[in-house]
């Protein structure tokens, strides 16, 4: 199979059919199954998904809400095409960009090709301003260079897709997460319509959500196979300046000086403990990571290929008969 193209919903009755139409529409002439997801509607979303189902159709439903990233997971762990595609169930992105972008990431070898709302139909202050500030924060701090990680249109290669390892609310952080695999990225201007039916699930709120997921994201970028190395780091120097102003104090004692209203007393003791406990939470997070990579036969490394030289044969048949 060419192509599956994942779709989370919830609460998009209205959206269900033209999605439907707009979908079969893009793809018309391409081998493609699609997969929706319903993240616990209220309404009658799953009802009306059942009644324009056809037999390129797979309907999954969750008993209860758990988020767009849980649910885009679910999909692509069910998706069996060689390529990955993934938008909202909103309208608001446009199917009829599917095949392009499959044509980008084709003709030039990427591995992720992600859409950019070249013309955002959303709210100036609400979405708009603080979408800009927080792609430019997470373009400076992951190193990751895409203008709009907001967007859900998205095409992958299968193995990218399907080792992305979505938890949470990652699901806007996928090109970091792509990124850590290895994969080659780009992204291409897409369209971007009006939303006429049904509420936006996303509100200011999310801010706060962002910069957690951020700084989570910056861990597991930097240091998911070395923790010790971010809270070591940190943890030795504050032992080390606690551990001499308490002797510094202890030799004050001896003499006869009285420390027990020095302010630098509590400074000694919270830096000691401070570095201790960081220490001890960089051998734990160590132990962690390796049961999560043992327990699992996971590898903190991937392979792109395996060259093995063979007599009379091409570079390219050693590297085909190796991967």
């Amino acid at each position: 199979m060419k192509l599956s193209v994942v779709i989370p919903v919830m609460n998009e009755e209205e959206n269900i059919e033209p999605l439907f139409k707009a979908v079969r529409k893009a793809l018309e002439g391409i081998d493609y199954e699609l997969i929706m997801v319903d993240d616990g509607s209220s309404d009658h979303t799953v009802e009306r998904m059942k009644e324009l189902a056809d037999e390129r159709t797979k309907i999954i439903v969750f008993n209860r809400n758990f988020g767009q990233t849980t649910a885009m997971a679910a999909g692509i762990e069910e998706a069996k095409g060689d390529l990955i595609a993934t938008l909202d169930g909103d309208l608001q992105n446009d199917p009829a960009d599917i095949p392009m972008m499959i044509e980008k990431l084709e003709s030039e070898g990427w591995d992720l090709v992600a859409g950019r709302r070249a013309r955002r139909q959303d709210g100036m202050f609400l979405r708009k301003i603080p979408s800009k500030i927080a792609n430019a924060i997470i373009r400076k701090s992951t190193g990751v260079y895409l203008h709009d990680y907001g967007c859900t249109l998205k095409v992958f290669k299968r193995d990218v897709a399907k080792n992305l390892g979505l938890y949470g609310e990652l699901h806007r952080f996928i090109p970091v997460l792509a990124k850590m695999y290895g994969a080659k990225i780009t992204e291409v201007d897409v369209r971007h319509h009006p939303r006429i039916h049904g509420e936006s699930k996303y509100g200011i709120g999310r801010t706060f959500r962002v910069i957690s997921d951020l700084l989570l994201m910056l861990f597991m970028q930097k240091y998911r196979t070395k923790p010790m190395h971010l809270f070591g780091t940190l943890g030795v120097p504050m032992l080390l300046v606690g551990l001499l102003i308490d002797t510094y104090l202890f030799i004050l004692k001896l003499f006869g000086e009285s420390i027990g209203q020095r302010p630098l007393l509590t400074l000694g003791m919270l830096l000691t403990l401070g570095g201790i406990q960081l220490i001890t939470t960089g051998f734990i997070a160590e132990l962690i990571m390796r049961t999560y990579f043992e327990s699992q036969g996971k590898k903190p490394y991937t392979i792109k290929e395996v060259y093995v030289k063979k007599p009379h044969s091409t570079d390219e048949e050693n590297a085909q008969a190796s991967s």
